[in-house]
This record gives C-alpha cells, structure tokens and sequence, in this order.
C-alpha cells in the first residue's frame, strides 16, 4: 500500500518517466513482448504532449515518487477524453488509480466538461464501471488494427 497519494501537475521533462511508467503498467496484465512493441507509440508521452495546453496532465506521488498518472483531452464542445491513466504495477489494486480517476473527474467538471469518454484496456473494464462509466460502445486500438476496445462515458453533469 502506498503512503500518502498526492497529486499534481505533470512537469516538463517528466515525458519519458511517464512514459516508462505507462509501459511497465501495460506489461503487469502479462502482454507479449510483439503486442507491447506494437503499443510503444501509444504509450509514450512527450514533452509537447505536457506543454500541450488542450491536455491535462496529472501525476499521483507517494513517498516522493511518481506511482501514476492521467491525461485528458478536451473534445468539443464540452467534454474530455481520459488519453491516459496509468499505475506503477506494485500500486495496482491499492487505491492510486481510484485516486487519479476521481481528481480527473472533478478536474474535468472544474474544466466545465459534461462528460469523460474513455477508451480502455479490457483489463480495467471493471475499474471504468466502478469508477462510475457506462459502456457506450467499441473503438479500433490505434496500435493494434483489428482489435477493439472498450469505450466507456462517465457522466458529469
């Protein structure tokens, strides 16, 4: 269990510890060295991406590290897609990831958003219903053509 969770804005230069951090956490749910190849591209974060002023970038720390993040993306007129939501693995399971979805529900509802679309890993379809989404549809990866992905919609309104 990690110690206090606090959370903050990304800083620029965290692009490639974020980015590390996003792939460890896709490697936990025990994907095959080609498949995580194929999702590098998608899992990594850049600095433009944090300099990006229509992406939020956040990061939970715990004893003075970084032990997960998010990113939304606003989508017109007034909602938000969750681009982002990643946990050191050993933090998997002990509240860090419920910490990050609920700043990143009350950071979008300050933002003036309606609602938070997410396309997610089948592993984290259970986390996405409990966090309050509603399975709303399927979305082709962007890394892996032919596979489909759950798209989830918490409403915020």
């Amino acid at each position: 269990m990690p110690d206090r969770i606090t959370l903050r804005p990304a800083k620029p230069g965290e692009g490639p510890l974020l980015s590390a951090l996003a792939f460890r956490s896709k490697c936990h749910w025990g994907y095959s060295p080609a498949f995580m190849a194929a999702c590098r591209a998608e899992l990594t974060v850049s600095e433009a991406d944090i300099a990006n002023p229509a992406r939020h970038y956040h990061v939970a720390e715990s004893g003075g590290a970084v032990v997960g993040f998010y990113a939304l993306e606003r989508t017109p007129p007034n909602h938000y897609e969750l681009e982002a939501l990643f946990v050191e693995p050993k933090h998997i399971g002990h509240g860090v990831g419920r910490a990050l979805i609920e700043h990143a529900k009350s950071h979008a509802r300050r933002l003036g958003a309606m609602s938070i679309r997410i396309q997610g890993d089948p592993n984290a379809m259970s986390f996405y219903l409990a966090a309050g989404g509603l399975q709303v549809g399927t979305r082709e990866s962007a890394s892996i053509p032919g596979r489909d992905l759950p798209v989830f919609c918490i409403p915020l309104a």
